[in-house]
């Protein structure tokens, strides 16, 4: 195997390796970024051996099927990406992109043949799809590196194809046949950039893959079934995240412990199936009415957590009184129409200082004087006051 032959093969055996590593993996995951990401590779590598290592044919076609197969590769990683993070993939806009890139390119190549146009007309058309994935990532919140590290590689990926054939080609001056086309400084530096960007971005997927499966497993752990809610670990950990977060930002912070009323009455008198229902109404119910920055979780077998970043008194008196009226409605066709479960709620707010766990403590406290006035209704922690040292 002569040295050319090696780097013409270089790139379609990287293309292939990450083809069946991204296959593989969806195999495992089942997510459709993951199965357009092995789209992407397998594409780049039949575009590179068709380009490379295929027979000629005439009037210089098999050009065609090759570049065809560059835009493909960039339609697909770019759908990869931005479907990773749940938003819309613009399939026409980058149809339409490749229908206009395809156009130049047959025209140079059969009406007006132009090497270096028709390097231009594929390398833009697969930058401005490059440049898709960077305006859909620009406005997202990139919570872990390997956000930023895929939004720069969608942002390097852009310029390489945008700005180098523009300055190598005004350097070079264009090319006579793709003899010279393929022994010339241009197709080295697009092999060689080529395999690095495609290392570079295969490696940052795949961690961004290997991320959502930890977060996939933690979310499962931290998870409560039945009430759909987080279980007492998980809304621990979030909780005092989210506490420390809004005491360091001084911002207002509630907390609410919920309890069901009378709840071993319920299962011993109606079935454990009834106790368990109205256990998912529960979840389901706050999940609907909830903030979207609440913290929430089932941290007994029928005591909950709700901690409301951002609230003040009011607020979590006004979404615990919407949970303890709304609680009825939303049991409704679930338990037996005579049943009728109520709830108590404790209401804590923080203050600087505060840890979750004394949080909790007041919350609790807020919550037993709520039963012991009667259930079904709502408390905040009062402190008791202070005596002074003369008793007055």
């Amino acid at each position: 195997m002569n040295g050319q032959l090696f780097i013409s093969l270089l790139n379609p055996g990287i293309g292939l390796l990450f083809a069946v590593a991204f296959f593989l993996l969806w195999l495992n995951r089942r997510e459709r970024y993951v199965a357009y990401a092995a789209g992407a590779y397998t594409a780049t590598a039949l575009a590179f051996l068709i380009q490379d290592v295929g027979p000629v044919l005439p009037m210089e076609l098999q050009r065609l099927p090759a570049n065809f197969l560059f835009l493909i590769t960039g339609v697909l990683f770019a759908a990869a990406i931005i479907k990773r993070y749940a938003l819309p993939v613009p399939w026409r806009t980058m149809a339409a992109t490749v229908a206009i890139s395809i156009a130049v390119f047959l025209w140079f190549l059969l009406a007006s043949p132009s090497i270096a146009a028709r390097i231009l007309s594929i390398s833009i058309g697969a930058g401005i799809i490059a440049i898709m994935v960077v305006v859909a990532l620009w406005p997202i919140e990139k919570r872990h590196l390997i956000d930023r590290v895929l939004f720069w590689v969608a942002a390097i990926s852009a310029l390489n194809l945008i700005v180098r054939p523009a300055v190598l080609l005004s350097l070079h001056g264009g090319f006579d046949d793709y003899v010279g086309f393929q022994q010339s400084l241009y197709w080295t530096t697009v092999q060689f950039s080529q395999a690095m960007v495609s290392i570079a971005a295969a490696i940052s997927l795949m961690v961004a893959v290997a991320v959502d499966q930890i977060a996939e497993l933690r979310r499962e752990v931290d998870a409560d079934n039945l009430s759909g809610l987080l279980n007492r670990r998980g809304f621990e950990t979030q909780a005092a995240t989210a506490l420390r977060r809004c005491l360091e930002e001084r911002r207002s912070v509630a907390l609410i412990i919920a309890d069901l009323d009378r709840f071993k009455s319920v299962n011993d008198n109606h079935g454990h199936a009834v106790g368990d229902a109205i256990i998912a109404a529960f979840g389901a119910h706050v999940r609907l009415i909830g903030p979207a920055e609440m913290v929430a979780g089932r941290i007994g077998g029928e005591e909950f957590a709700l901690l409301l970043p951002g609230a003040g008194i009011e607020a979590a008196r006004q979404l615990a009184e919407a949970v303890r009226t709304g609680l009825a409605a939303a049991c409704a066709g679930r338990i037996p129409a005579s049943l009728c479960p109520t709830a108590s709620f404790g209401i804590a707010i923080g203050a600087p200082g505060t840890g979750l766990p004394a949080l909790m403590h007041e919350a609790d406290q807020a919550l037993y004087e709520a039963k012991r006035t009667g259930r079904n209704r709502v408390r905040a922690f009062a402190p008791k006051p202070v005596r002074s040292a003369n008793g007055g």
